[in-house]
């Protein structure tokens, strides 16, 4: 029997007994990170970082019963020794390491290398098992430095500007929307926001976390306050009757997906930007690398092109199916 076993509620240690990132309602979850594919209602208990606390309460009732847990800090169920260290994929995401009798798994819900300086930093692990995302699993998936990227944007935005333009930029509301404003020169003009990124600032403010400063879009708020400046949505804002107030805009959309020609003009938008909070090719076999497991399990995205690449390279590895959807998000719903 594996420490770790993956079922119709998710991953599930059965000598713990506690479920990872469950996906239907368990006694006791540990939580990676706050988006919703990740972190379902209905549990009785949730585990997971002190800065993902506030999400879980955003997203999921103010009144669940919720327990923050420190990096690196060791719990014990039953024997099983379990400890959260930084994932780098969004504010507090975290990989969650499983010990038990010498036998040690890593969980690394979604992840990313690069540091951009206030998702945290991703933290390597070194294990028997590793479980590891493969959304961009392709060697096509190669990402530019940020600094690069958001250079660009504010280029863009400046450019926007002289014409008398709103820009409009989209990224999903929790995670790819404060990493946008937290990269936005505020000397070129102000950030405005949707509500659900708003919402998202303000219980991230609430927790003692620094976000740049915006101003929501309400009803009552006119073209002429919005021209020139720049308004952050998640994804399923484009196209929709929100926009109308801004009149005289151009769109963009900021994702990994924006690698993959054809992708914005799906969309519809004018531009796109490839940011995404997940590892690309590059990234996710330095992680394997330095991990050294015994055991590779690909989950959400090519699992089997990245299976198949990694037993080619001599491991151990296998796909696993789960309900995770990753950045698909990106490009349809906020995740």
């Amino acid at each position: 029997m594996s420490l770790l076993e993956f079922g119709d509620r998710g991953i599930y240690c059965k000598q713990g007994d506690f479920y990872i990132d469950p996906w239907k309602p368990v006694s006791k979850a540990i939580i990676t990170h706050g988006h919703s594919d990740h972190a379902r209602a209905g549990h009785k208990q949730y585990l997971c970082s002190e800065e993902t606390v506030p999400i879980l309460k955003l997203r999921l009732g103010a009144d669940i019963s919720v327990e923050a847990v420190g990096w690196r800090e060791s719990l014990f169920f039953n024997g099983v020794r379990v400890s959260l260290h930084p994932a780098g994929h969004i504010i507090g995401s975290a990989q969650i390491r499983v010990e038990y009798s010498d036998e040690v798994w890593v969980v690394t819900g979604d992840y990313k290398i690069e540091d951009d300086e206030f998702s945290g930093v991703y933290e390597p692990l070194k294990c028997h098992h590793f479980i590891t995302e493969c959304t961009f699993g392709l060697p096509i998936y190669k990402w530019e430095k940020q600094e690069q990227i958001f250079e660009d944007i504010n280029r863009w935005w400046q450019q926007n500007q002289s014409e008398n333009k709103v820009t409009l930029l989209a990224g999903y509301s929790l995670g790819k929307a404060q990493r946008l404003i937290q990269g936005l020169n505020l000397d070129i003009g102000k950030i405005y926001t949707h509500g659900a990124v708003e919402n998202t600032n303000q219980a991230l403010r609430t927790a003692g976390i620094a976000v740049q400063p915006t101003i929501q879009v309400t009803p009552e708020t006119e073209f002429k306050e919005l021209q020139g400046n720049i308004v952050i949505a998640p994804p399923s804002a484009l196209g929709s009757p929100w926009t109308k107030r801004f009149k005289n805009y151009v769109s963009g959309v900021a994702s990994g997906w924006m690698a993959v020609r054809g992708n914005r003009r799906r969309r519809g938008v004018d531009r796109g930007f490839t940011l995404s909070d997940h590892i690309d090719w590059e990234g996710l076999n330095q992680a394997v690398d330095y991990a050294e497991p015994d055991y590779i399990y690909a989950t959400h995205g090519f699992t089997e092109v990245t299976a198949k690449w990694f037993r080619n390279k001599g491991y151990n590895a296998s796909t696993v199916q789960t309900l995770y959807s990753g950045e698909n998000d990106e490009i349809t719903e906020e995740a």
